[in-house]
């Protein structure tokens, strides 16, 4: 008896090792499998004109992935650059060459235009540095800082204002159809649209009827009129105050977004600074203006609010990047820089299996410009928001 208990127990404790062995065996092979797939090269392709009028951009964004590999610092990862041209059928032949090479993400190309053919190189996806989001293939993801973020921003600046009668201004330009999107995406409510002429005279009368210019011009008339004929005591006195305005009469809106850059910007707010409308009675809001230093001397449009990246990232990174190679970089090579850390992180992630899949699940990664939202190939970037008055950059949130 006692020794088939020993021979019963000998087995129970042989069958315990193997039982051991093979619980081991299947909870390490996952991670031995990890391993070995996390010390294959991650192999990420780079679409940007090397060649032609862009490849000074082209350029600054390769020294940008440069400057991101060197930071991840990580013998495993490695960008393949190739020449768009800025040419949709070099843009094809080159993604055609990083396909037979096994990479499987691309960051690239940079202009809308040059994702036509895409659609032709399969099991391969791009992250297009374009912020515009209509008419794209199915393989492509706009990566760039587009109108639904930025309105989501707006609209969050609205709501903590108690804003209710925002009207929405926008040019009469390829981009607004990206801009209405954009207003539907985030649900922002706005009390009016309004598309405008960039032709300098058009813009002007459109702007008079937006704002009842020249009724509220009238009123005024009226009104000095009115007083003069009357038999007030201290009439000279409103009368002269009167006559230092250039309208009577309210507005029918609290705030207006502007949906414009550049010397176009300028123009729509010197067209409501001449119609009566200032900055410092009704919120002028525009969108992500790069931090252009330009703005900083137009003290007549202040305060100016506007979404856009953190500015401390912005100023760092350019710096490093001015150490780096002695020259400053562009400002769409912050987010190739981004593109390269998101790709490597969502990769690592995902033990660096089925890449395809990458920017299908739900995640988000903090880079330089700041967090990106993936969720079902596509991406939109929580933003600060910024003021610029008495000549400075103000961070409101």
């Amino acid at each position: 008896m006692i020794i088939i208990k020993l021979k019963k127990y000998y087995t129970i404790i042989k069958m315990n090792k193997f039982i051991k062995i093979i619980f081991l065996t299947i909870l390490v092979f996952p991670l031995l499998l990890n391993l070995a797939k996390a010390s294959e090269k991650l192999k990420i392709g780079l679409l940007v004109p090397m060649t032609g009028s862009n490849k000074d951009l082209g350029q600054s964004i390769i020294k940008a992935v440069r400057l991101a590999i060197k930071d991840i610092n990580n013998d495993l990862i490695e960008v393949v650059p190739k020449d768009t041209a800025s040419i949709p059928n070099k843009t094809l032949q080159s993604a055609l060459e990083l396909k037979e090479m096994g990479i499987k993400v691309v960051v690239g190309p940079i202009f809308h235009k040059n994702l036509k053919y895409l659609d032709e190189v399969m099991d391969v996806t791009f992250l297009s540095l374009t912020n515009k989001t209509i008419d794209l293939p199915k393989n492509v993801i706009s990566a760039g800082i587009n109108s639904t973020s930025q309105l989501n921003t707006i609209k969050k600046f609205i709501k903590q204002n108690n804003l209710k009668k925002t009207i929405f201004l926008s040019p009469i330009q390829d981009y607004e159809f990206e801009v209405k999107k954009g207003i539907k995406n985030s649900k922002i409510k706005i009390f009016k649209n309004y598309d405008y002429s960039t032709e300098p005279t058009k813009l002007t009368k459109q702007i008079e009827e937006i704002t009842n210019y020249k009724i509220r011009k009238q009123n005024l008339e009226d009104e000095i009129l009115r007083i003069k004929s009357s038999n007030q005591t201290n009439k000279e006195k409103i009368i002269k105050k009167l006559e230092q305005r250039y309208t009577l009469g309210g507005l029918n809106f609290d705030s207006i977004i502007i949906a414009d850059f550049d010397e176009s910007l300028k123009s729509v707010t010197t067209s409501l600074l001449y119609t009566d409308v200032s900055p410092k009675q009704k919120y002028f809001i525009t969108l992500n203006q790069w931090f252009d230093k330009s703005l900083l001397n137009e003290i007549d449009i202040q305060p100016l609010y506007f979404p856009s990246i953190n500015r401390n990232n912005f100023e760092n990174y350019k710096q490093k990047f001015f150490k780096e190679f002695k020259e400053y970089p562009s400002h769409l090579s912050l987010l190739s820089y981004d593109l390269v850390g998101l790709v490597y992180y969502l990769s690592l992630k995902n033990n660096f299996s089925d890449t395809n899949k990458l920017f299908k699940v739900k995640n988000s990664f903090k880079g330089k410009i700041g967090i990106f939202d993936i969720k079902n190939n596509k991406i939109n970037h929580r933003l600060n928001f910024y003021k610029i008055e008495d000549k400075n950059f103000i961070k409101i949130f």
